[in-house]
Order: structure tokens, then C-alpha cells, then sequence
């Protein structure tokens, strides 16, 4: 700290009415409600010093929210580490120095800003208003803002950085996180998340611009300034244009008896789903009508996550049901995952888990590309990715047909680098996914896409009807050609960082210091790759080949029996969560055989690594 800085501060100690005993918590204060001009987060910090909260006060005001694998992202509320006006205005006060710094031609090219439809009343902050906020910001500095004028899917956003060949762009947006959340989630020039060492220097840039300028809070310039335009139409045209690129068999489409149900989960998707059904030329799939529109306190679910399976998906079942629809498609809040439900014979409903739903549109992919490929199209050319602690499926897939296979660290923003670095040295990528129900068909949004994704489907069970199999079918048939990959994921909830440390430290030092476990109760492992520290056991130079990501942690243990298992801290939530998938090959056959044993594994994993009890883990309520 500088002299001067240092003066400043003691100066507004001085001076400062408020005397907690902290010096920290006093200037913390002071400078909160200095520069908040939001009467409701205002009037939550004041109402905390008036009842002497010094502890929750601490908690607010006394540190910063940090870059995880979707961005920036917390509760909505007062306080430096809470989603909210001021912590929105500072960070993008952060984003523009940063990115005057990286390009010269930024106030040319401009920037976009998109947002959900998430919303809290006692904070008198919503999506919407913090994206006013954001483009009020770079508006005031000059700098063009493609603003949206309505709520977005957010592969909308990506996509149009490349459109417009903007610098950046962010997302207001908390996806499929709990209703009291939100989050600012921004996208490099190349289309992607971004990644490291943007996100680090952003962070930077964003410590030293905390004040906010004249001008940050006049979001009256989103009215008047000539400098802002709104890009939906557009965009949303060429997205829709785009999408014909992945349609292969339109004709079909129009003509299929199947119907659809596609629930929204109270969140951006109905009206983009239903003109991608347009342009596919499906008839419209059939809306969720109590999901169909935004409702920000997503009331008719226990959250607002798709991946839940058949306990928030309860209306669409019982829907699809009385509309005597076989597929139900359900995009999650911000529409950028996926998750797909098929009747089976017996009446009951199967969910598809991410890792299954990978096996079919791997499969479809491939099988499109190469009954519709050019003459001289070499498969050595195509490439598909996921993150490493998805299925290991398209790996199997691309070893039996030729193709490449590539994996990444957990987290989109890792795909979408990879896929631009693979378009410019000429590759082509079919398909890439996370576990987590996120999926992208095609390369035309760098990110995870839920509109496209519905779509796709659509077409492949249409298609797979033709000769009267279900998706549920299909992919056994997948598992009998290239081996079954039976996988399960789940996670524990942690409230106490020092806890989940231990947990992973333990690991590192198991039987005796810097030794990792040879075993994991009765199951011998074979190879160990930490992440978090760099190592992998299996390398030669005994070195991870993924970067090392030291902010998060993260093991995985290859077992003998032919078992991969993660263990990793989420960059988003309070979860550790754990990831493991029997990998047999295609001669295995006997799946209750392979269901036992990962079944057995993982009750080891989780008694003998993660030790529930003794570390106070909550299980996931299912």
C-alpha cells in the first residue's frame, strides 16, 4: 500500500463514525455506504451495524467474490462478496480497464451484455437491472454496448461476441443455482469463457477501481446513449441460421408422429426452443405451462436444476403423460443445459444422465458427419471433447472409429479454448460435453447450448422412430458396439472450507506424508492424477498433462478393475462432489456385474476417502 493510500486510510478511520473494534470492518463500512446508492442494500447494512452484527458485517464487507468455473457468482445482497448494484459496477469498472489495457481498438469493436430472468425483491436487484448497470458503466467510458433488450439463452452471449466481433461479453445470469443467486459470467473475444490469466488480471484490475466513477450509476444512458444498440433481432436470426448446419433431416422432421414436451424451468427457454423447432421443421414441442414463463422464484420446483431428475421434473412427466408424449426435453433457467426424460414400455420414465445423453449425441454426431461427409474428408480430422470427469464414451467411440478424442479440466470455459485453438489450426469438432447435462452439437456458440441441444434430440428420436427404436435402445445398442459405461455422480454438501482442505490433504499424506492411497478399501489403484498439485502417476516425468489448477481440488484415481473415480471441490456451490464410471469392454456384457461393483466402489470411495460422518456431510437429499 502506498503512503498516500495508507494515509487515506487512517485519515477515514478518523473520521469514520463507526468504531467496531476492526479497523478493516470500520473502512469497510464507511465505503459502503459512501458509494452504495441502492436504498434496499443500503438499508441492509445499516440495519446490521444498528444491531452491532459485526460478524455478518465482517462476513459481507470484508472480502471479495473470486472467479469459479462459471465466472463470478453468489447470493444476491449486501456486501463486497454478494452479486449486487455496486459489486456489478466495480467489477465491470474492472472489465474495462482491463480490456482498454488488451485492446486498442475496444471503444471500435465494443462489448455485449446479456441476462436472465432471476430477481430479488428485498435487494431491488435483478438481471435486468444489473445489466443496465454494466452497459451504464462502459456506456459512460464511450465504448459501444450491444445490450439485449429482452432476457437470452446465454450461448446467446458468446455468440454474439463472435457475430459482432465484440472484445468481450458477459451474462447476468446463475443458471441452475438456487433462487437467492446470481452471477456475472463473461466471455473473451474468441467466443469463450474466459480462463487464466485473464481471470486473474481482471480480479486485479477490479481492486483497483473500486470507487465508482461519475457515471457508473446513471442507468438512464441505456435510454439515451446513441452508443447502445440492441442486437436481439439480429442475432437471434443468424443463431436460428446457424442452427441448419446441424439439421440433417428436416423432411423427417416435418413428418413424424412423435410429440414433444419441453418444460423452461421458469427461466429464458420457450420462445428460443420453439422457433429452433421451427427451423428444424418439427411442429412446436408441447410448453410446461406453469414453467413456460420467467417467474424468478422458481415455485413450482425445489431448485431450479434440471439435472435433479424425475422430483423437479414431476410436471413435465406428468404432462407428457396426459399428452401422450414419449420425449421430454427440459432446458434449465438460463437455457444452457439439458436434460431429456423418455417413456419406457413397462410406464415407467427413464431420465438420462448426462454421461448417457453424451453416448447418443457422440453417436448421432458421427453418424451424421459420415453419412453426409464430402468425398475427401479425412476422420482423422474431426475431433470431439469433454471434461474430464465426464464419461469416457466418446473416447471408446473414437479409438473403434478413427477419429480424435480429447479431454479438458472441468469447466465449459476449457472446451470452448480448445475448440477455437482446433477451428484454427483447420480441425473440425463434432461434439463436446460436461457431465453436468452440458452439451454443444456443431461449433457455431462456444459454449454449452440447451436450445440447440432440445433440438438435436428432437431430430434423433424422430429419426430412430423411423426404424422403430427408442433412445433408450439406441444407446444400449451404443454400449454393445463400443463397451458399456456405467457411470453414477453425486455430491456431499460442505459448509466449512478448512473441512473440505482436510479431507483432500488427507489424500495427499494417507498412510504417511506425500503418499497417496495404494488402496481404496479392498479396490487396488492403479494410477493417481492431482490437478491441484500437478502430479500424475501415470506419466513418465510423473507430471500432470492437464494445467495444474491450484484454486480448486481435485483427484482422480484409476483403479485395477478398470474403474475411474474423481473426487472435486465445485467451482460454484458449497458441494464436494464425486464422479465414477466403469469403463468394460464391449465383450463385458453382464451390466448387473459391472452395476455391483462400481455400486461396491464407490460406498469404499465414499466410507474410506470422504468419511461422511466424521466430517459432517450432508448426503444429497434425493
Amino acid at each position: 500500500m502506498s503512503e498516500n493510500a495508507e494515509g487515506d486510510l487512517n485519515s477515514n478511520l478518523l473520521h469514520s463514525p463507526y468504531h467496531t473494534g476492526d479497523p478493516q470492518l470500520d473502512t469497510a463500512i464507511e465505503q459502503w455506504l459512501r458509494w452504495d446508492k441502492n436504498p434496499k442494500t443500503k438499508e441492509q447494512i445499516e440495519n446490521l451495524i444498528r444491531n452491532g452484527m459485526n460478524k455478518e458485517l465482517r462476513d459481507r464487507l470484508c472480502c471479495r467474490m473470486t472467479f469459479g468455473t462459471a465466472g463470478l457468482r453468489s447470493a444476491m445482497g449486501a456486501g463486497f462478496c454478494y452479486i449486487n448494484d455496486l459489486t456489478v459496477i466495480q467489477s465491470t469498472q474492472g472489465m474495462y480497464k482491463y480490456l482498454e489495457r488488451c485492446f486498442s481498438d475496444f471503444k471500435q469493436r465494443g462489448f455485449v451484455v446479456g441476462y436472465d430472468t432471476r430477481g430479488q425483491v428485498t435487494s431491488s436487484c435483478s438481471s435486468q437491472r444489473l445489466a443496465e448497470l454494466t452497459a451504464a458503466v462502459l456506456l459512460a467510458k464511450d465504448v459501444p454496448v450491444y445490450l439485449f433488450s429482452r432476457y437470452v439463452p446465454t450461448p446467446f452471449v458468446p455468440y454474439a461476441v463472435q457475430e459482432l466481433r465484440a472484445v468481450a461479453g458477459v451474462m447476468i445470469t446463475a443458471s441452475h443455482n438456487r433462487k437467492e443467486d446470481n452471477g456475472y459470467k463473461v466471455y473473451w473475444e474468441n467466443g469463450a469463457q474466459i480462463t487464466s490469466p485473464h481471470d486473474k488480471e481482471i480480479l486485479k484490475c477490479i481492486e483497483e477501481c473500486v470507487e465508482p466513477w461519475h457515471g457508473s450509476w446513471n442507468d438512464n444512458l441505456v435510454n439515451t446513449s446513441p452508443l447502445k444498440r440492441d442486437p436481439l433481432q439480429d442475432i437471434c436470426r443468424r443463431y436460428m441460421e446457424d442452427l441448419k448446419k446441424i439439421c440433417f433431416y428436416r423432411e423427417l422432421n416435418s413428418q413424424t408422429t412423435l410429440k414433444f414436451v419441453h418444460s423452461s424451468f421458469h427461466g429464458v427457454g420457450h420462445d428460443y426452443v420453439q422457433l429452433a423447432f421451427q427451423v428444424f421443421g418439427f411442429k412446436p414441442p408441447i410448453p410446461v405451462p406453469e414453467q413456460k414463463d420467467p417467474d424468478p422464484d422458481f415455485s413450482t420446483v425445489k431448485c431450479p436444476n434440471p439435472e435433479e431428475g424425475e422430483s423437479v421434473l414431476e410436471l413435465s412427466l406428468r404432462l407428457a403423460e396426459k399428452e401422450n408424449a414419449r420425449v421430454v426435453l427440459a432446458t434449465d433457467p438460463d437455457a444452457d443445459r439439458l436434460a431429456v426424460a423418455e417413456l419406457q414400455e413397462n410406464g415407467n420414465w427413464k431420465v438420462f444422465t448426462g454421461n448417457e445423453l453424451a453416448a447418443l449425441f457422440g453417436w448421432w454426431m458421427f453418424d451424421c458427419w459420415r453419412k453426409n461427409k464430402s468425398r475427401n474428408a479425412d476422420v482423422k480430422n474431426i475431433y470431439m471433447l469433454a471434461t474430464t470427469v465426464s464419461s469416457k464414451i466418446l473416447k471408446a467411440i473414437a479409438l473403434k472409429e478413427g477419429f480424435h478424442f480429447e479431454e479438458t479440466l472441468p469447466g465449459f470455459k476449457w472446451i470452448g479454448s480448445r475448440i477455437k485453438n482446433l477451428l484454427e489450426n483447420g480441425k473440425e469438432v463434432l461434439f463436446s460435453f460436461e457431465e453436468s447435462i452440458g452439451f454443444l452439437c456443431g461449433t457455431s456458440v462456444l459454449d454449452k447450448d440447451g436450445v440447440s441441444a432440445a433440438v438435436v434430440v428432437a431430430e434423433m428420436a424422430s429419426y430412430l422412430e423411423t426404424v422403430n427404436i427408442t433412445l433408450t435402445q439406441q444407446l444400449i445398442k451404443i454400449y454393445e458396439k463400443y463397451g458399456y459405461h456405467l457411470s453414477k455422480t453425486s455430491y456431499f454438501l460442505c459448509y466449512d472450507p478448512p473441512t473440505i482442505k482436510s479431507i483432500f490433504e488427507r489424500l495427499r499424506n494417507f498412510d504417511s506424508p506425500k503418499e497417496y492411497p495404494k488402496f481404496c478399501g479392498t479396490f487396488a489403484i492403479l494410477h493417481i492424477r492431482d490437478v491441484t498439485t500437478g502430479y500424475d502417476s501415470s506419466q513418465p516425468n510423473k507430471k500432470s498433462v492437464l494445467p495444474v489448477s491450484k484454486n480448486s481440488q481435485m483427484i482422480t484415481f484409476t483403479f485395477q478393475n478398470g474403474c475411474v473415480a474423481t473426487l472435486r471441490t465445485s467451482g460454484t456451490e458449497p458441494k464436494i462432489k464425486y464422479y465414477a464410471e466403469m469403463c468394460a469392454l464391449p465383450e463385458q456384457s453382464d451390466t448387473a456385474l459391472l452395476e455391483e461393483e462400481l455400486k461396491k466402489l464407490i460406498e469404499a470411495l465414499i466410507e474410506n476417502f470422504l468419511e461422511p460422518s466424521k466430517n459432517g456431510l450432508i448426503w444429497r437429499s434425493v
